[in-house]
């Protein structure tokens, strides 16, 4: 599965968003048949993921699809309908507890898929036990297990929150922490970590800002709600320049001591764990086929 750095959320009873948001540059869309869709109309919603998977047979992004908790009861009757043809890049889980969720949701999709080619992307802490069980998925065996997100606006209603921010305005301590665990989890079981949305979709300063943060302390990727989020959310998850000219000079001056733990470059002492991060953004910019002269 290729490099992903945007999920644009779209409501799944609505073609002419589908067809707007895979326009829009983001990298994968997510078709939502949970929150986006009201109980009546989501009958009508599965219908309409089948027929744009159908029509759509060469799409310019991913096609995901949010279905119901596993809980809900109505998360069967997704699978049943949308997998009847063309087959999406994945699918995103609405507050799965722990890893036990995710490999209940993969032995479902054995049915539809044996060969194992639509990967899972937990929202992983929506409930107040799901945080506790951040950890477990390091050591699950789940190859259908694609990313690790976080959310808190549910979170919020199960822990009887009134709010989730601080005075002034930013994740109260709870969430901070939800979120780095998040971050951590998904770094030791080897999958993407997914930044959580940015709800003010008029505000393309701030969630720049807030990407570019996001970035540099080890997301890959974020959710998006608006196609105009899209954009900078792309930009601020490839290493920019400055960052793919540090790195390269990083590695030379390694190979231009071979045998050595650490070398010196304008005047900071770098040693192996710069190396391999160095090395890491180079890897990263790889995927997007980013050189100097593209970024």
């Amino acid at each position: 599965m290729s490099a992903l750095r945007s999920f644009l959320f779209v409501p799944a009873d609505s073609p002419d968003k589908m067809t707007k948001a895979v326009a829009s540059g983001t990298d994968a869309v997510i078709f939502d048949l949970e929150d986006a869709v009201a109980p009546e109309h989501k009958p009508a919603a599965r219908a309409e993921v089948a027929r744009f998977l159908v029509e759509t047979p060469d799409p310019t992004c991913q096609i995901w699809v949010r279905v119901n908790p596993l809980d809900s009861g109505m998360a069967e009757g997704d699978l049943q309908t949308i997998l009847q043809g063309p087959l999406p890049s994945g699918i995103v889980l609405p507050k799965a507890v722990g890893p036990e969720d995710v490999a209940k949701l993969s032995k479902m999709l054995d049915a539809y898929d044996p060969e194992g080619a639509i990967r899972i992307l937990p929202v992983a802490t929506e409930t107040a036990a799901a945080p506790f069980r951040l950890g477990d998925y390091a050591d699950a065996d789940l190859p259908r297990l694609w990313g690790l997100t976080w959310g808190a606006e549910d979170l919020s209603t199960a822990l009887g929150a009134a709010t989730n921010r601080d005075a002034d305005g930013n994740w109260a301590f709870t969430y901070r922490m939800v979120r780095s665990m998040c971050l951590m989890a998904a770094r030791a079981a080897g999958v993407e970590p997914v930044e959580t949305l940015y709800a003010n979709f008029r505000d393309t300063d701030g969630l720049r800002a807030d990407s570019q943060a996001a970035a540099t302390e080890g997301f890959t990727a974020r959710l998006a709600i608006h196609p105009a989020q899209v954009g900078p959310i792309n930009d601020a998850f490839v290493p920019s320049k400055d960052a793919i000219t540090h790195a390269q000079r990083v590695v030379a001056a390694f190979d231009a001591n071979p045998g050595t733990g650490t070398v010196g470059l304008d005047g900071q002492m770098l040693d192996i764990p710069h190396l391999t991060q160095a090395r890491a953004v180079l890897a990263r910019a790889a995927k997007f086929g980013l050189g100097i002269g593209d970024v």
